[in-house]
């Protein structure tokens, strides 16, 4: 903000600011608001535009380019409340099941990314991706107890995976509970 000249009066830009706080509230008297806004209107004309700064040689500063826009990715949806019930009940088939017990995160990941792409091609909507809830406390090592049930997730929001992978959530404890998910296929276009 700029410096008042006299005692009492505002600079252009206070006058600005000022007149937009005015607007928003509710004037105990409406003709004084008026004058106040009439004022302000005037001030307004009279203030000299600001000028523009323009670059003066070829080698001045330029606004950087554009970068090239990557496709956005898609985004991951949960299954619809409806569409899961069915699936609970058994009145929606579960179209494939994938078990990923006993492998390592790498044989997991593979294993994971081709049967995924082959449920694209299938035309498969719903598979069952069974991870596992890992090994008792005497099985872990380095707190690494469940790692695939905390990988696979992560896999699966992965960008190269977005083009498959419509969405996942927790499996029902019929399927598998917090060992599995289901994973929704994109169609494939």
């Amino acid at each position: 903000m700029s410096k008042r000249g006299k005692k009492g009066s505002l600079s252009p830009e206070d006058r600005e600011l000022w007149g937009k706080v005015a607007k928003t509230l509710t004037p105990l008297h409406p003709e004084r608001a008026r004058d106040l806004q009439e004022e302000l209107a005037k001030s307004q004309e009279d203030a000299p535009p600001k000028p523009v700064k323009t670059p003066k040689t070829a080698t001045a500063i330029k606004a950087p380019e554009p970068a090239r826009k990557t496709p956005a990715l898609l985004p991951l949806n949960q299954l619809e409340t409806r569409y899961r019930r069915k699936i609970v009940r058994g009145v929606t088939a579960i179209d494939a099941r994938i078990d990923l017990h006993g492998l390592t995160q790498y044989q997991a990941h593979d294993r994971l990314v081709g049967f995924l792409y082959q449920a694209q091609t299938r035309g498969h909507r719903v598979v069952l991706v069974i991870t596992g809830k890992g090994g008792g406390p005497e099985k872990a090592y380095m707190d690494e107890r469940g790692i695939l049930r905390r990988m696979v997730p992560q896999w699966l929001s992965m960008p190269d995976l977005r083009p498959v992978v419509l969405g996942y959530e927790q499996a029902h404890a019929s399927h598998g509970g917090a060992g599995a998910l289901y994973v929704r296929i994109r169609k494939r276009r």
